[in-house]
């Protein structure tokens, strides 16, 4: 008789998550695919109001989830905001900035939201959460919502880029720090997703005219072709993974 294997599950019974930047978009996919696997998530983010709408529509479907308030920018309110929480098992980081421009017409103004945003808040946000991990002595999973402007380069994009690249090479370091203590650490890199803050760009014609040459699958990102990526990244089906990023960009950066 021949032992069959057994596929691992992606199921998230029993464990704890939190999303930050749940309120719209990515974030808010990301929350509802951790919900619907299973998970609580407790959903953070800046603005309360709509932060609170989006948990009471993800209690209505019939899922557990709660609200926290913080900007993944400020460091202090971010360890205020954590502190007495019990330790998560999966962490999604979907918060993130963008401010595009030619590269020798970048503010240091912006410069500086960006890389606070994308960089500084994604690092220090991925330390808090694997430090009660470690303590906890129980592993789990961080995700952090890059992009594929972490592997390539884009128009009027320096800034994003070097904030994006910066993510996928501090992504590595962590996962071989932390791996001892089973903490996975990975990225997803979207291609464009449509969501209300990426809609500035789908209303520029050359814009769109570039995006859909560059994705070969000839079709721009919706916020459900994330949801599956974070769960898998999430779940015991990709228990050997870490260090790495799950590239969901229609075929952007194969060539």
């Amino acid at each position: 008789m021949t032992d069959l294997p057994k596929t691992p599950s992606f199921r998230l019974e029993g464990r704890r998550t939190l999303v930050a930047g749940a309120s719209s978009g990515i974030g808010l996919g990301c929350a509802v695919a951790l919900a619907e696997a299973g998970a609580h998530v407790v959903m953070a983010a800046r603005g309360r109001e709509k932060l609170d709408a989006a948990v009471e529509a993800v209690r209505e479907a019939g899922f557990s989830a709660e609200a926290m308030t913080f900007d993944v920018a400020d460091i202090g309110g971010m360890r205020s905001a954590l502190a007495g929480q019990k330790p998560f098992d999966v962490v999604v980081n979907s918060a993130g900035l963008a401010r595009h421009a030619p590269a020798l017409e970048t503010t240091e103004d912006d410069y500086d939201a960006v890389m606070d945003a994308n960089l500084k808040g994604a690092y220090f946000l991925a330390t808090e959460v694997a430090r009660g991990m470690a303590a906890a002595e129980k592993g789990g999973s961080i995700i952090t919502v890059s992009s594929q402007m972490g592997h390539v380069g884009g128009i009027d994009r320096a800034v994003y880029c070097a904030s994006k690249h910066a993510v996928e090479g501090m992504t590595k370091a962590m996962a071989i720090e932390w791996g001892a203590h089973g903490i996975r650490v990975n990225t997803v890199c979207p291609t464009f997703i449509r969501t209300p803050l990426t809609q500035a760009t789908f209303d520029n014609p050359d814009r769109v005219a570039w995006i859909t040459d560059k994705i070969k699958l000839g079709r721009v990102g919706e916020v459900e072709d994330i949801m599956g990526a974070v769960v898998f990244l999430a779940s015991d089906a990709s228990a050997l993974v870490t260090g790495t990023s799950l590239l969901v960009d229609g075929g952007w950066t194969a060539g």
